[in-house]
């Protein structure tokens, strides 16, 4: 499936449409629910992106609100295709959320991250390590499933179109020794690789900057390539991660990554950095707390 044909997407853009031509038709949500036979919180989830409505549901919320048919064959093909089973449908056990499928979806990706590799740019053996640390409950099973559907999101930046990545890591991250020497070691040669491709941008966020922009925590911009498609902020959490849409919000997060971005190293700077730290590690340079 094309990315931009990601099922979570289309799901997410019919509800805007139904939920727009409800309040075009001036119907409310009870009264949807009420000629569906079906709860108002089911009509609600479907507008909000977080269920699926089935063509036939769609075609008869469409009649309500009186829309022409070729609004109507429209809006029933989307529910078709947002009905679609993405790569990850296999993987849903231990993914949480809509991250995935949004993420598939995007033409571009704005991270800053200040405790971990993302996952796009994480090695496997750091990704292991990282999971094994982080999710203490899971069974070996559950693990290697994480780890692989990681591995599976990576091919977005090697497609034939894409996506746009530009990451601002502060110094932390590659201060931590994920995985001990040598898997930390293999994380910063991953680094450099992916750092070399056309599309990827990553910049460091050296400790000297001090105070800045993005003390508050780590967030994710996504932004798509289709106009109805609204941009969205995403900041991960234990328990599935928060979705902001609303675009004061947007513009908030974008104004502190293009600070951010503007403190960090350059691109090349950056680079060379990572480079040195292969051969001389922070985490062996610096004292540590516990010696």
């Amino acid at each position: 499936m094309n990315q931009h044909r990601s099922p979570t997407i289309r799901r997410r853009r019919l509800g805007v449409e139904l939920r727009r031509h409800r309040e075009a038709a001036g119907v409310t949500i009870d009264v949807v629910a009420e000629r569906l036979g079906c709860s108002t919180s089911k009509v609600s989830r479907i507008e909000t992106g977080h269920n699926s409505a089935s063509p036939a549901d769609v075609s008869n919320i469409l009649d309500i609100y009186g829309v022409d048919a070729s609004i109507k064959s429209e809006l029933v093909q989307i529910a078709r295709e947002a009905r679609q089973k993405g790569w990850w449908h296999p993987y849903s056990t231990v993914l949480t959320g809509a991250y995935v499928g949004l993420e598939t979806a995007a033409r571009s990706i704005r991270a800053y991250e200040q405790q971990l590799v993302p996952g796009l740019l994480q090695s496997e053996e750091y990704a292991i390590a990282l999971l094994r640390g982080a999710r203490l409950d899971d069974a070996e099973q559950e693990l290697k499933q994480r780890v692989r559907v990681r591995m599976e999101r990576q091919a977005l930046l090697i497609q034939d179109d894409p996506i746009d990545l530009r990451v601002v890591l502060d110094e932390a991250v590659l201060s931590r020794p994920v995985g001990g020497d040598e898997v930390m070691r293999g994380q910063l040669i991953k680094l450099i690789e992916v750092a070399r491709l056309p599309n990827v941008t990553l910049q460091i966020l050296p400790f000297t900057v001090g105070a800045h922009a993005a003390m508050d925590g780590t967030f994710v911009i996504l932004e798509f390539e289709e106009e109805g498609d609204a941009d969205v902020v995403f900041i991960d959490n234990a328990t599935g991660g928060l979705f902001l849409e609303k675009s004061e919000e947007l513009r908030k997060y974008i104004s502190i990554f293009d600070t951010v971005r503007g403190a960090a190293l350059t691109a090349d700077a950056s680079l060379e950095l990572i480079e040195m730290l292969v051969e001389e590690p922070l985490w062996k340079s610096k004292r540590r707390v516990s010696d």
